[in-house]
């Protein structure tokens, strides 16, 4: 037996039509040909392939076993087509072919989710390129061009070539399992008892923190690569740790984990910024997409003033710093020259984010 020739993608598509329009008649009208021409289309695919397709001992043809199988190729194969002449359309017209982005583990992943199927709706041609890291992590593919932007939090000493926009911050809590020791305490916890305790850490995985602890204050730490797997040592009862509160309040509410009141604080906000090489021009996909992060801070901005219109008593939460210093030295460190406003006066973040010399 013969192998099958090449089948053209016109062949193809009279095919699917003949199929979708319940005949070969429908199928001219659709396609704008005569009857014959459709039926000496198949015919040709039919040869080619050395299969047939189509059983037409009844009035309406009908799909043989092989066709099923074979028509389900057919559209996988025009679809792909169909999906290539609009990407490079996009491309002619200057869209880029992918977008590639990194975000801090700790920005929200139901704000994630939302940008991405708005960016999927917008951009139907355009791929994606998604990596998710931690700290320093973040800027080093940003500046390596690995990913085109990024959603970093701050750090000190970001290269000249990044250049960043403030678009929200993420807070932050303490927390335990309600068996950990910490959470059977009455009361403030002093920062004494919390180095006595193991302290779960996310691990910076670039060279852009070397030597520098964010939010360690316990004598002993535990490093660990992501944010799933603090997540459930913490569950677990292994130790404490900082968490974005979105992450863990099902938790929370749950009782399967216990909010902290730690005397310096029991939350802090972890600010966030999208950040892009300066020297390179981002395309229209990615420009956009930039847009929707940044549009996050004008809506935080809007929340917070709603919020503080409204009349309450609660105690004035002392301000927000930053501090560079020993974990086990007592007593807040001036706040650092160069740490952004955030980090130094917002209301609603009173604990420091501590930072330790290894």
């Amino acid at each position: 037996m013969r192998d099958p020739g090449l089948p053209s993608l016109d062949q193809l598509r009279v095919f699917i039509a003949v199929i979708d329009h319940g005949g070969f008649a429908h199928a001219a009208r659709a396609l704008h040909r005569t009857q014959s021409v459709i039926s000496y289309t198949i015919a040709n695919l039919e040869e080619q392939l050395n299969i047939e397709l189509l059983d037409r001992s009844k009035r309406k043809p009908v799909l043989t076993e092989a066709g099923k199988a074979l028509l389900a190729d057919a559209r996988a194969v025009s679809l792909k087509v169909d999906g290539m002449r609009a990407r490079a359309k996009a491309m002619s017209s200057g869209l880029e072919a992918e977008v590639s982005v990194v975000v801090d583990v700790m920005f929200s992943t139901c704000k994630l989710v939302r940008i991405l199927h708005a960016f999927q709706k917008e951009f139907p041609t355009v791929s994606m390129r998604l990596r998710t890291e931690a700290l320093g992590a973040v800027t080093q593919l940003v500046m390596e061009g690995t990913c085109k932007i990024g959603v970093s939090g701050w750090m000190p000493g970001t290269p000249d070539t990044i250049e960043r926009q403030s678009c929200g911050y993420v807070t932050m809590v303490p927390v335990a399992a309600p068996d950990h020791p910490l959470a059977q305490i009455q009361g403030k916890i002093p920062s004494a008892v919390l180095r006595e305790h193991t302290q779960l850490v996310l691990t910076d995985r670039s060279t852009l923190t070397k030597g520098q602890d964010f939010g360690v204050m316990a004598l002993r730490d535990w490093r660990l690569g992501d944010l799933s797997s603090k997540h459930a040592l913490l569950r677990s009862g292994i130790g404490w740790g900082n968490m974005p509160v979105e992450f863990v309040q099902w938790d929370l509410d749950a009782g399967r984990l216990v909010q902290l009141d730690v005397a310096e604080g029991s939350s802090f906000s972890f600010p966030l910024y999208v950040i892009r090489r300066g020297d390179e021009e981002p395309g229209p996909a990615t420009r956009w997409l930039m847009q929707q992060f940044l549009d996050l801070e004008h809506a935080g901005h809007e929340a917070d003033s709603a919020a503080h219109a409204q009349p309450h008593h609660a105690q004035e939460a002392p301000a927000h710093f930053y501090r560079l210093g020993n974990a086990a030295q007592d007593g807040p460190l001036p706040p650092m020259a160069d740490a952004p406003p955030e980090l130094l006066t917002t209301p609603a973040a009173p604990a420091p984010i501590a930072l330790r010399q290894r």
